[in-house]
Formats: C-alpha cells, structure tokens, sequence
C-alpha cells in the first residue's frame, strides 16, 4: 500500500492541496507539469525549496491542486503545504523548515474597501474651496 501525505498551504486569497507519494520526484500542478505552470526558474525553486532544505529532492511524486490569488501567492501557498506535508511524513524535519521559515503562514491580507473612500485608503482630491 503506498502512503499518501496530505499537506494545505495558503497565501492571501490562494489555496493549494498538497499530496506527496513515494516516488521519482515528478511535480505536476493542476494537472500539468511544474515547467509548465510556472515557466520561469526562480517560481519552481521557490516551490520545492522545502525539499531541497531537507535533501528530499527526488523521493516524492508530488501532486498539488491550487486555485485563486496571483502567482506569487500560488507559489507561496503551494510552498507551505509541501512543508506541511513533509513534516507528516517525519516530524523531525519541523527544526530545518522551521529555521528556513517554511512553516509560517505569511497572514497579510488585502485590506477591504472603505465606503465614501476610492479604495482601501485612498480618499477624494482635496479642495479648500
């Protein structure tokens, strides 16, 4: 039977469900490949920098479903639940993410629209006469 573990990430509005299965070390995010759904270098070391921290780069298959917020935040939220996942798989891996600051979720969120102002804070030209 292969053991599946199941990590949730978040960031602002983004959510990503994450599952990691013993394996080769094949990413796919919502179905597609990571290469294809973040094209750019920096955004795939950015998501399987939890597992380079713990040396792991090649033991999991990982399969992750994210949806809602921007890229960045799709990166982040998928970055925490493939931390979260891990320390499923052996909680004595919590001190090394811990020290790289992979398990804390980053809670700022976008600050909601005021009545009477333009948006959050910004308000109408002022006019002395």
């Amino acid at each position: 039977m292969v053991k599946t573990f199941i990590g949730t990430g978040r960031r602002k509005t983004s959510v990503a469900q994450v599952r990691l299965v013993q394996g080769a070390g094949k990413i796919t995010i919502n179905t597609k490949p990571i290469t294809e759904y973040f094209p750019l270098a920096f955004q795939r070391e950015a998501v399987i920098q939890p597992l380079k921290v713990v040396k792991m780069d090649n033991n999991f298959d990982i399969n992750i479903k994210v949806h809602g917020g921007g890229l960045t935040g799709q990166i982040d939220s998928c970055q925490l639940g493939i931390s979260r996942a891990l320390i499923q798989y052996d909680e004595e891996l919590r001190s090394a993410l811990r020290g790289k600051d992979l398990l804390t979720r980053d809670p700022r969120m976008v600050e909601r629209k005021k009545y009477g102002l333009h948006k959050a804070r910004k308000s109408g030209q002022f006019s002395k006469r």
